[in-house]
């Protein structure tokens, strides 16, 4: 039975060492922003209508981002 015991006490012990070598963690200013892919079903559900607020023109139905706000228009008056 003990020698059950050490056997996956050494197995722990190992699968721990094989976590100490990995890569490191990149910083926070050397991580890109990961673009985000929707499927074409998806990216029509998900349109914003106008006056929303949106991040980028791919978020509003116009594909018009202005001031933060989906526009219809691409100059604000």
């Amino acid at each position: 039975m003990w020698h059950l015991k050490l056997c996956a006490l050494l197995m722990i012990c190992l699968l721990l060492l094989g976590q100490i070598e990995g890569n490191p963690i990149p910083e926070q200013s050397s991580v890109k922003r990961r673009v985000r892919r929707m499927t074409p079903f998806w990216r029509g559900v998900s349109l914003r209508p106008i006056g929303a607020s949106c991040r980028d023109d791919s978020e509003c139905m116009t594909r018009l981002c202005r001031k933060r706000r989906c526009s219809l228009s691409v100059a604000q008056e």
